[in-house]
């Protein structure tokens, strides 16, 4: 597929927008507007290989512990079924968090797959960034938050883990 046939089809994320006006936007640096979009997005870059993306929207302070190269194979050895976003909860504060419960759907050389997750979200300076559960953060409950915010922790981010 070429890229303005890619941009012209219905977006991976299941909005029903053209990819090029939906996460295609953000996988070319504009920044998501909300943690159900940058989800959204992230599971399009799946789709269509975009592994720098999912690097740069994961919590800065884990984005060196990430195996992009596992990523790239998942995302390249596998058939993306959909996306269905079940609920999409923010909250307020400083900074603001965000659950996004939803199921992604995939078929590979092992059968077809549905994951059920319920994912974690903090904006830090005006971007959103995915926390990563399965990659572990090195704080301590009394230590500063590592989304940047200056909190303890257990104050912020822990809260949503």
């Amino acid at each position: 597929m070429t890229d303005d046939q890619r941009a012209a089809a219905n977006c991976p994320c299941g909005s029903g927008d053209p990819y090029g006006k939906c996460c295609g936007r953000y996988h070319q640096g504009l920044s998501a507007p909300s943690a159900e979009r940058l989800m959204r997005s992230r599971y399009s870059a799946y789709v269509v290989g975009a592994i720098d993306y999912l690097r740069s929207t994961t919590l800065p302070a884990q984005q060196q512990a990430l195996d992009l190269q596992a990523m790239k194979e998942w995302s390249a050895n596998s058939t993306w079924l959909g996306l269905e976003v079940e609920e999409s909860q923010v909250f307020g504060g400083q900074p603001e968090h965000a659950l996004v419960s939803f199921t992604a759907r995939w078929h590979d050389g092992a059968g077809e797959h549905a994951q059920h997750e319920r994912s974690a979200f903090v904006q830090h300076d005006g971007c959103w960034y995915f926390i990563d559960s399965t990659t572990p953060l090195k704080a301590g409950r009394n230590d500063p938050c590592p989304c940047g915010s200056g909190q303890k922790f257990k104050k912020c981010c822990a809260t949503y883990l």
